[in-house]
């Protein structure tokens, strides 16, 4: 199969703003996703915006939501090195982030400026019937185009 290279279409670019949310403590788990997002900012001259929710809590991560924040920086800094891309970091703080994960998000599209999201998804199952995924209520309730990767 031929891969899709939106650089050759010349014009304007595609999108303006990713975002990408991320969970630090399975980003191992991501690398699949990271490199759809990566892809497309590299195709379209366009930055990539890393979001993560912590608590103000102390976590296996941090201490507090200020080293979060460091760490998804570096996390950020890191990504742009690996694939030559601009990136930055916005981290949120939420008294419950399982759920308040997707108001998360959607307020996250609105204040970071994107116009496409790129998010790691899982197999649907059972569940995904009664409860509708973080990708669809984030694609319901935002104008954004959300890519949803399965896999790692």
């Amino acid at each position: 199969m031929e891969k899709l290279n939106l650089s050759n279409y010349g014009g304007p670019s595609v999108f303006e703003k990713i975002m990408v949310p991320v969970d630090l403590a399975h980003a191992d788990k991501l690398e699949k996703a990271l490199t759809a997002a990566a892809g497309l900012a590299k195709a379209n001259d366009t930055p990539v915006t890393y979001v993560a929710v912590t608590t103000s809590l102390p976590g296996k991560l941090a201490h507090n939501p200020e080293e979060f924040a460091a760490k998804l920086d570096g996390f950020a800094q890191q990504q742009g090195s690996k694939f030559g891309i601009k990136t930055d970091a916005r981290s949120y703080v939420s008294h419950d982030p399982t759920i308040d994960l997707d108001a998360t998000l959607i307020r996250a599209v609105k204040e970071t400026g994107a116009d496409v999201v790129v998010m790691a998804t899982h197999i649907p199952n059972v569940a995904d019937h009664f409860w509708p995924s973080n990708g669809g209520t984030v694609a319901t309730h935002t104008d954004a185009s959300v890519f949803l990767i399965r896999g790692h």
